[in-house]
């Protein structure tokens, strides 16, 4: 039940990360720069939860007792 939860939190988490990193993305139409783009995302502490969201979902898989 534990994993469950762990995968579930994991995926909204994703989930929220990558709404973020593309809703930034229309900065870009604004003028500023792809780099000026990865420097403002570096800085937001939303758009860490994809990477921590895919890392946690992948826990929970790899750990989740199997049935034979």
């Amino acid at each position: 039940m534990g994993y469950i939860l762990l995968f579930l939190i994991g995926f909204g988490m994703a989930v929220s990360g990558g709404v973020t990193l593309i809703a930034y993305l229309n900065f870009l139409p604004t003028g500023i720069s792809w780099l000026e783009y990865f420097h403002f995302v570096k800085g937001r502490l939303e758009c860490y939860f994809l990477p921590i969201g895919f890392i946690m979902m992948a826990i929970a898989i790899y750990r989740l007792p199997q049935q034979t």
